[in-house]
């Protein structure tokens, strides 16, 4: 009976050890890693896009996406409320290339000096909107300090760019939210032959 035990024993332990091994997977809230190829999107877009590196204060880039208008979105942190199709993430820095929108409606805000230029601050000190160049920097956090933080360290994947140097001043409104989308625009017809 006592050589039995020790298999047993042996087996209730691993089955304790997988199941503490694949309650990690089971996380909804929890994303993955953004992929190179998704990366490189970054680099073939035709405006400047910000980001803060592969992780900024410990937070990895955990999604990458772009929207119909062209803006890019870079996530950094697992989400910290929703899950799968409705994420709040610690950190998302969103690049427009419609420099003549800041999204802050009526919203209460303030003007600030960052970097040289200046930016709305809204959401007490969450989101921080920056026009710089042609294109729209939203910073949006989950606090004022982190916000901050990344404003400061802000740089585009591809141009150049240093983390606290001042950035470009905002050029004159380039009328692109006057542009239909891509998809807004009807294909060409061609007469039947």
């Amino acid at each position: 009976m006592r050589l039995r035990a020790r298999p047993l024993a042996a087996l209730a332990a691993l089955a304790a050890l997988c199941t503490v091994a694949l309650a990690g997977c089971g996380d909804t809230l929890q994303d993955q890693p953004a992929s190179h190829s998704v990366l490189e999107s970054l680099l073939l877009a035709p405006h400047p896009v910000y980001w803060l590196g592969g992780s900024f204060e410990g937070k990895a880039i955990s999604e990458v996406g772009e929207d119909p208008s062209g803006a890019f979105s870079v996530q950094y942190g697992d989400c910290t409320e929703g899950g799968q199709s409705t994420c709040v993430p610690p950190l998302r820095v969103v690049t427009s290339p419609d420099n003549s929108f800041v999204a802050v409606g009526s919203a209460p805000h303030r003007k600030i000096s960052i970097r040289g230029i200046v930016g709305v601050l809204a959401q007490a000190g969450d989101t921080i909107e920056l026009a710089t160049g042609g294109v729209v920097v939203g910073i949006y956090a989950d606090g004022p300090r982190l916000a901050h933080a990344a404003a400061e360290t802000i740089v585009p994947i591809n141009d150049v760019g240093m983390p606290g140097a001042p950035l470009p001043s905002p050029l004159p409104d380039t009328g692109f939210a006057e542009q239909p989308l891509p998809g807004q625009t009807p294909a060409q017809l061609h007469a039947l032959r």
